[in-house]
């Protein structure tokens, strides 16, 4: 290794570390039951935190056991948190908080860039290389990015499903299942365009603009610090959604 190379990783790791301390010193980040998983990445130093489970509340499973606290996670998992339960949890490049009553399962394969929202809400940031992320109502391409689902695939109050989609920062392509001509690709910089993507074929227009909510960005901090990260926007923009 060259040493402008070797100096360059040394300033990057520093400023990694730095990073991690302002958010350990963040007031909300044990409100959300993180401040271990910062402990442990300082601890780490130059080294991300290795994929598998990082932080469980509740009743939380993997392919139907029980999952625990440092497991190891693999494409082809399902993951299911219960009633008041939730998960962080890191595979691969990306990193992942989902809240209660939620259903993901992660593609292995030929599919091992597939995603799938069964039900539920999660928060998530990826790493470099396409992914495809499937809902209810839409079929979600994406690389690099930080994004924000809800899925309600059940009918209720008679509305048709739909998924609220929150495109944090970076480009997706969203394809409504209901009307795959209304395709859509969007770029944000800092949730500037939420949507709800609806189920029901008989709407004109499937994708409708929505509010942000459910989502902070020291969440997304978290969440990219686990992997080596920090996401495109500086400190004091920080909001809480």
């Amino acid at each position: 290794m060259s040493a402008r190379k070797s100096g360059r990783n040394i300033e990057r790791n520093l400023a990694r570390r730095q990073f991690l301390k302002h958010l350990a010193l963040t007031g909300v980040v044990g409100g959300i039951g993180m401040s271990g998983i910062i402990r442990n990445a300082l601890a780490n130093g130059k080294d991300p935190i290795v994929t598998g489970m990082h932080k469980i509340t509740g009743d939380v499973r993997v392919n139907g056991a029980a999952a625990r606290e440092g497991m190891l996670l693999k494409n082809g998992d399902t993951i299911v948190t219960g009633v008041k339960s939730q998960a962080i949890y890191v595979l691969g490049q990306d990193a992942f908080f989902q809240r209660d009553n939620s259903t993901v399962t992660f593609g292995s394969g030929e599919a091992a860039h597939v995603m799938r929202v069964l039900t539920g809400k999660i928060l998530s940031v990826f790493g470099k290389g396409q992914r495809t992320i499937q809902t209810s109502t839409a079929t979600i391409g994406i690389r690099g990015t930080g994004c924000y689902i809800e899925d309600e695939p059940t009918l209720m109050n008679d509305k048709a499903d739909r998924t609220y989609f929150c495109l944090c920062y970076g480009t997706a392509e969203l394809v409504p299942t209901a009307a795959p001509g209304q395709k859509e690709t969007i770029t944000t910089k800092h949730h500037d365009h939420p949507l709800y993507i609806h189920g029901n074929p008989k709407m004109p227009t499937s994708m409708l603009p929505a509010p942000i909510v459910n989502h902070s960005d020291i969440e997304l901090a978290l969440l990219e610090s686990l992997v080596g990260r920090k996401p495109p926007f500086p400190s004091e923009y920080w909001k809480t959604y």
